[in-house]
C-alpha cells in the first residue's frame, strides 16, 4: 500500500512508534511493526487531531470538564452517570463534515486495495496515552468489530470517540495520574481478519517472568473468548535460543466467537459451539507455533523489550497475522539493567535496584521494611510489613506469619526462612548478605521474590500481588487427574490449612510441630514439666494437629515430631536452662536422639500423649508419626519402646515413619524396614550429609551451583537404593523435602524409581500433580510400545 498522510488520516504504512502523540500506541505500534516486515492487517488511523476538532467543534470541551468537575470517581453511581453524560453529548453531536469526507475516501482507498465492497473493518480505540510501558491502558476504551459500509464505519467513529470516558477509563486515568483533558483518542480502521483462529502471545511467561521464553495462547474463532475468559485456550511455550516448544496444552474449546453479520452493515459476536472434530484438536499446527513465536522474538528485539501482542490466522488466505503489540507492563517494569560499577544499578524507568538474593518463595509484593535484629524485639513486628533480618529460626515464627515477605542477609533454598515461607505461601529472598545494613525499618520497598531483587519504592501500586493459590472453585478438572503415586503436601502451621484444605493433595505427607510448639505454646517443655503445666502442652500440641486432622479426614496426616535443634530450643521460654551449647547443632543432639535420652524423654513423651489424645480421646484415627534424623536401628528400637509404653503401637491403623535423611539409613535400610512402615526423603539433609555442604552457607553454592543439588548422582543413587530395598521389604518411600518442588527433572527421575509418593510445598501441589501425571502417561506408553515391538507389534505414528 502506498503510504498516505494527512492532518485527520494517516495509513498504517506511513506510522511509526513516535507516532503516538498523533494516532495513539496502538496505531503507531501497528505502524512500526509494518516497518520492519512483521505482517499486519492494512488499515489507517483516524488521528487525535480528528477527535479533538470533533470535541472543539461542536464546543464539548467545557461541558465535559463540568461534568467531570461535579463528579466523585470514588462513588460508582456518580462515575457511572458521569460516563454516560459525556458520551451521550459526544455522540449526539455531528462528526465534522470534512472529517467524515476523510474517512469515508479512506475507507473507500482501502476498499479498493483489498477489491471488496464495503470490506469489514475493525473499528478500534487507540489512545494517546496508551500502550506505554507503564501504563498500557489496555481494555480502557472501546473496539468494534465487523463493522462494513460507510455509515455504520462512521457511526463507530464516534463511539470510539466517546469510550474515552467509559467510567473504567475515566477511574484508570485518575490513578495513574493522567488529566483527563490532555488525553485524545485516535480511532484505527484495520482490515477485519475472519479469523480461524487467534490469540495473545508474549515475549515472557507473564506468570514467572521468564524471559527466557514465548508463551502463545489461542482458540478457535475471535479471540474474544479468551480475553472475556470464556474458554481454556491451548498454551504452548517456546524456548528463544532452541526454538523448539518445550510445553503444550491443548484445552478442551466447546464454543467459540464468530462474526454475525446484520444488514444495516453492524457486526456482532456470536458464540456457536465448536465442531465436535475440532473440540480438542489444536487450533494451530506446531509449525505456526513455531512462526508466531519468531515473529514475537523479532518484535521483542526490535522494541528491546518485553511484548504482549495479538494474533490471527486468517480462515480465507490461511496467513497468520500480528493485529497488535503494546509493551507488556507488569514484569517489565522490574526489568534491571546490567550493573555498571558498585553502585546500585538503575533500571531503564528509572527504578532503583536495592538488592539481590536468592529466590527462596515466589511472589511480587510491595510494603514497608522492618529490619529486625533480634527476637526480643519481634513484637513490635505489624501485620503487613516486610521481615527484614539477618535468618530466621522457629521463634521467629510469630513475625513470620504475620509478614507480607521475608528478605534475610544469609542462607540459601533450604534454609529454614526459604522453607518455611513456601509453606505459608510467604514471598520470601535469601542469602542477600547485607539487606539489614541497606534496608531502613518504614522504608517502601517491593520484593520480586520470584527473580530474587528488592526494588526502592511501590512499583506494584494499591493492590499487593501475592502467591495465588487456588481454591476448589477455581481448580481445573486436570488439576484433578489420578496418579499412582500419592501427591502429598507439606504444612507448618495449622490455622494455614484453612488457605490450602481444597488444593488437590491425597494426604499431608509433612507435617512440623515446630509451630505450634515456637508459635502457641512457646515455653520449653521441661520448663513446663517443671512448672506442673505439662497438660498446657499435651493440650495445645493436640488441638493444633487435630484442626488439621478433622480438616482433611479421612486422609492421612504424617505428624512429624518436633526437629528443633539445641540453639533453636535455647530461645523457647526457659530453654536456656536446658539446652548445652554446641558447636555444630546441625549435626548435634536433635531428632530421636533427644526422644531416647535420659534428660529429655520426659518432654518427649508429652508429644507422645498429645498424638495419643487426638487419635484415641478424639477419634482421628488419621493421624500417624515420622520420626526426624534417625541415625541408629537401636535409638529407632528405644524410641519405639517409649511410644510403646506410652499406648502408641504400630498397627494398620497406626504408621511410623522415618525420615531418610542420614546416610546409615540408606546403607541400613533393609534393617531399619522392620522397624517402620514408611520413609520420608529429607532431600535437604541428605545431600547435605552425602556431598558434606552446609546448607544455610550460600558460600560452596554461590561458587558452583553443583555443591548443593538434590540431583547430584550419589543423592539420587542413595535415594533409588532405599526405594529397591523399602519394596523388597513391604515399605513405602515418601520425599518431603524441597528437591520436587523446584526440579522437574528429579520429580520424572523419582517416579520412574517407583518412589510411592511425594510431598509438595502447598504453592506446588497441582504443578505436581500435573508433572507426576504426565511422567506416569510417558511410562505407561513407553511400556506399551516395547511390549508391542516384544510382540512382533510397531505402533503407527
Amino acid at each position: 500500500m502506498v503510504g498516505s498522510r494527512s492532518s485527520y488520516i494517516i495509513f498504517f504504512d506511513s506510522l511509526k512508534k513516535d507516532d503516538i502523540p498523533l494516532v495513539g500506541g496502538k496505531c503507531a505500534n501497528l505502524g512500526e511493526l509494518i516497518s520492519f516486515g512483521v505482517p499486519v492487517p492494512p488499515g489507517f488511523a483516524i488521528t487525535a487531531e480528528a477527535y479533538r476538532l470533533h470535541i472543539n467543534r461542536n464546543n464539548l470541551r467545557d461541558r465535559i470538564k463540568d461534568i467531570l468537575s461535579r463528579m466523585d470517581v470514588t462513588d460508582s453511581d456518580s462515575l457511572e452517570a458521569s460516563s454516560r453524560e459525556i458520551r451521550s453529548i459526544i455522540e449526539s453531536a455531528p462528526l465534522p463534515s470534512e472529517l467524515a469526507e476523510e474517512i469515508v475516501a479512506a475507507y473507500q482507498k482501502l476498499a479498493n486495495m483489498l477489491k471488496l465492497k464495503d470490506p469489514p473493518v475493525a473499528v478500534r480505540s487507540s489512545a494517546t496515552a496508551e500502550d506505554l510501558p507503564g501504563a498500557s491502558f489496555a481494555g480502557q476504551q472501546d473496539t468494534y468489530l465487523f463493522v462494513s459500509g460507510k455509515d455504520p464505519l462512521l457511526k463507530y467513529v464516534i463511539k470510539c470517540f466517546s469510550s474515552l470516558f467509559t467510567p473504567r477509563a475515566i477511574a484508570y486515568r485518575k490513578e495513574k495520574g493522567f488529566d483527563d483533558m490532555k488525553v485524545y483518542l485516535s480511532v484505527a480502521v484495520q482490515k477485519m481478519v475472519n479469523s480461524e483462529s487467534s490469540g495473545v502471545m508474549f515475549t515472557l511467561d507473564p506468570t514467572t517472568g521468564n524471559r527466557d521464553v514465548v508463551l502463545i495462547e489461542g482458540t478457535w474463532g475471535i479471540g474474544e473468548m479468551i480475553v472475556q475468559g470464556k474458554v481454556s485456550p491451548d498454551e504452548w511455550t517456546v524456548d528463544k535460543k532452541t526454538m523448539k516448544i518445550i510445553e503444550k496444552n491443548i484445552s478442551k474449546k466447546a464454543m467459540m466467537a464468530i462474526r454475525s453479520p446484520s444488514d444495516s452493515g453492524e457486526g456482532f459476536l456470536r458464540e456457536i459451539p465448536v465442531p465436535q472434530e475440532r473440540i480438542e484438536a489444536a487450533c494451530i499446527s506446531e509449525d505456526q507455533v513455531l512462526e508466531l513465536a519468531k515473529f514475537a522474538v523479532e518484535i521483542e528485539k526490535h522494541y528491546g523489550m518485553a511484548m504482549d501482542i495479538e494474533w490471527a490466522l486468517d480462515a480465507e488466505d490461511k496467513k497468520l497475522y500480528i493485529v497488535q503489540a503494546r509493551p507488556e507492563t507488569v514484569w517489565s517494569m522490574k526489568q534491571e539493567t546490567k550493573p555498571e560499577s558498585k553502585k546500585m544499578d538503575q533500571m531503564d524507568s528509572g527504578v532503583k535496584r536495592l538488592l539481590r538474593g536468592v529466590p527462596a518463595s515466589p511472589g511480587l509484593v510491595s510494603g514497608k521494611a522492618h529490619v529486625i535484629m533480634d527476637t526480643k524485639h519481634i513484637r513490635e513486628f505489624q501485620a503487613g510489613e516486610i521481615l527484614v533480618t539477618e535468618m530466621t529460626s522457629p521463634d521467629w515464627a510469630p513475625a513470620m506469619r504475620k509478614a507480607l515477605a521475608i528478605i534475610t542477609d544469609s542462607g540459601g533454598k533450604t534454609c529454614h526462612a526459604a522453607i518455611v515461607s513456601r509453606e505459608l505461601g510467604i514471598p520470601c529472598i535469601v542469602g542477600t548478605k547485607e539487606a539489614t545494613k541497606i534496608l531502613k525499618t518504614g522504608q517502601v520497598i517491593t520484593v520480586d521474590a520470584t527473580h530474587g531483587v528488592v526494588y526502592e519504592g511501590d512499583l506494584i501500586g494499591p493492590e499487593e500481588k501475592k502467591p495465588v493459590v487456588p481454591t476448589k472453585a477455581a481448580l481445573s478438572v486436570e488439576s484433578y487427574y489420578p496418579t499412582a503415586t500419592k501427591i502429598y503436601m507439606n504444612l507448618g502451621e495449622p490455622g494455614m490449612i484453612d488457605k490450602y484444605r481444597d488444593l488437590p493433595f491425597d494426604g499431608i505427607g509433612l507435617m512440623r510441630v515446630e509451630f505450634i510448639i515456637a508459635d502457641v505454646i512457646g515455653e520449653h517443655p521441661l520448663h513446663l514439666l517443671e512448672e506442673k503445666q505439662d497438660e498446657k502442652f499435651i493440650d495445645k500440641l493436640a488441638t493444633g494437629i487435630s484442626k488439621v486432622a478433622r480438616e482433611i479426614h479421612p486422609r492421612p496426616l504424617v505428624v512429624r515430631f518436633s526437629d528443633f535443634k539445641t540453639n533453636e530450643y535455647r530461645q523457647l521460654v526457659g530453654g536456656d536452662r536446658f539446652e548445652p551449647q554446641e558447636a555444630n547443632p546441625m549435626i548435634g543432639w536433635r531428632g530421636v536422639s533427644r526422644y531416647i535420652s535420659d534428660v529429655y524423654s520426659p518432654a518427649f513423651r508429652l508429644e507422645c500423649r498429645a498424638i495419643k489424645r487426638v487419635r484415641d480421646e478424639w477419634g482421628l484415627k488419621n493421624v500417624w508419626v515420622m520420626l526426624p534424623f534417625v541415625r541408629t536401628t537401636w535409638e529407632v528400637e528405644s524410641c519405639l519402646q517409649i511410644m510403646k509404653e506410652e499406648g502408641l503401637h504400630r498397627d494398620r491403623d497406626f504408621k511410623v515413619w522415618l525420615m531418610a535423611e542420614i546416610p546409615s539409613i540408606i546403607f541400613m535400610a533393609d534393617e531399619f524396614s522392620r522397624l517402620c512402615d514408611g520413609f520420608s526423603v529429607g532431600s535437604n539433609d541428605l545431600t547435605q550429609l552425602i556431598l558434606g555442604v552446609d546448607r544455610d552457607s550460600p558460600i560452596l553454592p554461590a561458587q558452583d551451583s553443583r555443591y548443593f543439588d538434590e540431583r547430584d548422582p550419589a543423592v539420587i543413587r542413595a535415594i533409588t537404593h532405599l526405594i529397591k530395598v523399602a519394596h523388597s521389604h513391604g515399605v513405602t518411600v515418601s520425599i518431603c523435602g524441597q528437591g520436587p518442588s523446584v526440579y522437574p527433572d528429579l520429580t520424572e527421575t523419582l517416579v520412574r524409581a517407583g518412589i510411592d509418593s511425594i510431598s509438595a510445598n502447598p504453592d506446588m501441589v497441582v504443578w505436581t500433580r500435573k508433572v507426576v501425571a504426565g511422567v506416569e502417561r510417558k511410562v505407561l506408553m513407553e511400556r506399551l510400545v516395547k511390549s508391542n515391538k516384544n510382540n512382533g507389534f510397531e505402533l503407527l505414528e
